[in-house]
């Protein structure tokens, strides 16, 4: 029999646990209205974009909650926001 698929994201999500940890550093980083931020997600699921967007770099556009951020990329030749929690981003 074929083995039964457990996701779109399971392969890729499985990958990110094995590489990276979240840190209290990254935890509380904040970012200023305009920063250039670059998108590397972390294995928890909570505020990170999907994963098509990794390695891109935005510009933050505004500040939601207390470390959520809207931040501003370009696809191809169309504007596109993302709300993403500061563990998933770096300065950029």
């Amino acid at each position: 029999m074929v083995k039964r698929s457990k996701g779109f994201l399971s392969k890729k999500t499985k990958r990110l646990v094995r590489k990276k940890r979240v840190t209290v550093s990254a935890a509380v980083r904040r970012f200023n209205v305009g920063d250039v931020v670059v998108f590397h997600p972390q294995a928890t699921v909570e505020g990170r974009p999907h994963l098509r967007y990794i390695d891109r770099r935005g510009i933050v556009k505004e500040v939601r909650g207390r470390n959520s951020y809207v931040v501003e990329i370009r696809d191809g030749g169309k504007t596109k926001y993302l709300i993403a929690n500061s563990i998933h981003l770096k300065a950029g």
